[in-house]
């Protein structure tokens, strides 16, 4: 093979191997050449541009103003479609108050602030020249971002940036978290329908249930006999519903303060999930195990409704029952503990 170390001249950007033996280095290559957008060369697309980004700016003050109307205007009776409307105008609101500001800078930035690029060196770190040099990097963002030359940008930015967290702070100022408030709410989840003698009925139609009528295997959606007489059925529902499931009675575990809370392996649990109170209404009868669709924690029945997999703290609240003089399932008592979401006084 020939040595072709003499004689022909080596491409740009290779590395080539000096007469010495050591090794030239990459040649830098360089920044690409700008190109200029349209905004750059015209004015009157850099100024259609500023109308853009003002108009987005606008969006998001009209989105907050919606939010107002949905919280302070819609929402205040019952009604099914009042609730609805609200919904959408909280969340529609919230959604342009966001989106208009965040577009709004992302297309500022890509028309009308300078895009070309820079390479700068890096220097040692010293005091009074990193400060210096901060101060030279606000001053050009500030002179690169236009905002004080295009005043229509930057009065609509301040509009959206001050209507925005107005949303958040009424929500917030809302919240009533004194330790008496708290308080009351736990109690209002810790008592529901459920006490002695209820009949548990099929959900929806209310229809008694014997424990005849429970086989193993099988579970029932029960909810309390009277529901639907009550003020608010469907508050009262939300914190009463019940999942009853049978089960061979030597394939529980059950604790010495418990030991009458079922009857012949029947055994009824708050279908509301410990985690966020969405339903757990998936029951796997070969493994015993309960399911909550919602974030996938799953519940043993078997070890009365211990959490063993997913995000829920807590078990599932059980309700104790028994059978009246004609056979059908009734409670004994309310829930022993708050249903729903875990809360602090469980421990």
């Amino acid at each position: 093979m020939g040595d072709h170390s003499h004689g022909s001249p080596q491409e740009a950007g290779t590395v080539a191997k000096a007469q010495d033996g050591s090794l030239d280095t990459f040649q830098d290559p360089g920044l690409p050449p700008h190109r200029a957008r349209l905004t750059d060369t015209d004015p009157r697309a850099a100024k259609r541009a500023e109308r853009q980004v003002a108009i987005l700016f606008a969006i998001s003050m009209i989105g907050t103003v919606l939010f107002f109307v949905g919280y302070f205007a819609v929402g205040h009776t019952e009604s099914i479609a009042e609730i609805r409307l609200q919904n959408m105008l909280l969340g529609v609101g919230t959604a342009f108050a966001m989106l208009g500001i965040g577009v709004g800078i992302v297309h500022w930035a890509r028309t009308l602030m300078p895009d070309h690029e820079i390479a700068e060196s890096r220097h040692e770190v010293r005091t009074e020249e990193d400060r210096q040099d901060a101060e030279a990097i606000i001053n050009t963002i500030v002179d690169e971002s236009g905002i004080g030359r295009r005043p229509l940008i930057r009065n609509t930015l301040i509009g959206a940036l001050v209507l925005a967290p107005l949303p958040g702070v009424f929500i917030l100022r809302d919240l009533d978290l004194t330790k008496e408030s708290a308080g009351q709410i736990v109690d209002r989840l810790r008592h529901t329908m459920w006490d002695k003698g209820v009949r548990l009925t099929r959900d929806p139609s209310g229809t008694p249930i014997k424990a005849s009528d429970v086989q193993i295997g099988s579970a029932f959606h029960v909810i309390p006999e009277g529901l639907s007489d009550t003020e608010d059925p469907l508050n009262e529902k939300a914190k009463a519903v019940v999942l009853l499931m049978r089960l061979d009675p030597t394939d529980l575990t059950i604790s010495p303060e418990r030991e009458d809370w079922h009857y012949n392996g029947i055994v009824a649990y708050s279908k509301i999930c410990t985690h966020v109170g969405c339903p757990v209404a998936l029951y796997e009868q070969h493994t015993h195990h309960l399911l909550c669709p919602c974030h996938q924690s799953t519940f043993d029945l078997t070890q009365e409704c211990k959490v063993i997999f997913g995000p829920a703290a807590h078990a599932l609240p059980q309700l104790p029952i028994t059978v009246d003089d004609e056979g059908f399932l009734v409670a004994q008592s309310d829930f022993h503990e708050p249903v729903g979401p875990g809360y602090w006084e469980r421990g």
